[in-house]
């Protein structure tokens, strides 16, 4: 008995359990995965680049696909100090109130982008159903005050969850399905009652992801009836074309989120691999595509790169 309560009381790590499915392959990985890590950090740092030098994309979407940017800068560097460990270092132990700190960044960053991209779609509802007052609508100060409420609110959200996480004994094997932690990996270990955080955690996905993604597609249900009434087809696809960018961010982002909920809700019994899979597809894939997508579709940062690494006269 006098063992089993040391064993409560002093969990100080976690093991991360990396991805021993291809063993003998790690350095392939591992090089795989700095390749990403790299692209993404290059691209989300030029894109902060390009909109600070480019006059013209001084606008509010350009604002907010700055924080968009920096939000996935910070969903890149909370999962590559441990990713490298696991998979460069063979360090695959992490001490339990860094591992809670890494969850905290993983969601707040998360969240976060949740709530930029409900921003940026307010941004284009107003651009297109209300172009007369775009300029008094989203004004510097406005869209600072939204970028400040986005942040806070995350915070807020993710704040309690390393608290509630601390108040329960862990007695059970400590180790993480992946090489970082979550929210949905810890909750698995405890041996007391989990129902609060379950519930709390429940709670903040419907009020934040379930909630932007409702007025994500009341946005764009206004903007298309807004589309359709513009007689002219070319008008319609140039209008529409301004949208796409941010179509793409959304399915991105929302996609792969709403495929791992379900695969831990419903695919408890799914082997390993497909959890890791598909949180490394959430966590790694908008931070890699969003720079791409952006750079493909704006005019001005495609210029702009062209003659960054083209030279000047193209």
């Amino acid at each position: 008995m006098g063992s089993y309560m040391a064993n409560i009381s002093s969990t100080t790590s976690f093991t991360l359990s990396g991805f021993p499915e291809v063993e003998g392959l790690e350095h392939c990985l591992a090089a795989f995965l700095l390749l990403l890590y790299a692209i993404s950090i290059l691209g989300n740092i030029l894109i902060l680049f390009i909109i600070k030098e480019e006059q013209s994309l001084h606008q509010p979407m350009y604002y907010f696909l700055s924080l968009l940017s920096v939000n996935d800068l910070g969903v890149s560097f909370s999962t590559l100090p441990t990713v490298l460990a696991a998979l460069c270092f063979h360090a695959p132990e992490i001490a339990f109130d860094v591992c809670l700190t890494q969850m905290f960044f993983i969601h707040f960053f998360s969240w976060t982008e949740s709530g930029i991209l409900l921003a940026m779609s307010f941004d284009r509802y107003v651009a297109i159903c209300h172009p007369l007052r775009y300029s008094a609508v989203l004004t510097d100060i406005h869209v600072a005050h939204m970028d400040i409420s986005i942040i806070i609110r995350s915070f807020c959200m993710v704040f309690p969850l390393p608290f509630l996480l601390k108040r329960l004994p862990f007695c059970k094997a400590h180790v993480l399905t992946h090489s970082y932690c979550l929210h949905p990996d810890l909750i698995r270990l405890p041996c007391g009652d989990s129902t609060i955080n379950s519930m709390y955690g429940l709670f903040v996905v419907i009020s934040a992801f379930g909630l932007d993604s409702v007025l994500i597609f009341l946005s764009y249900a206004l903007i298309l009836r807004t589309v359709l009434a513009i007689a002219s087809q070319e008008e319609r696809l140039k209008t529409l074309n301004t949208c796409v960018s941010h179509i793409c961010a959304v399915l991105i982002f929302y996609v792969p989120m709403v495929s791992v909920s379900m695969v831990h809700r419903f695919g408890k019994h799914a082997p390993e691999y497909v959890h890791k899979f598909m949180s490394l597809v959430y966590l790694f894939v908008p931070p890699l595509l969003n720079p791409i997508i952006y750079s493909i579709k704006t005019k001005e940062i495609r210029k702009r790169l062209c003659k960054m690494f083209l030279g000047p006269k193209l």
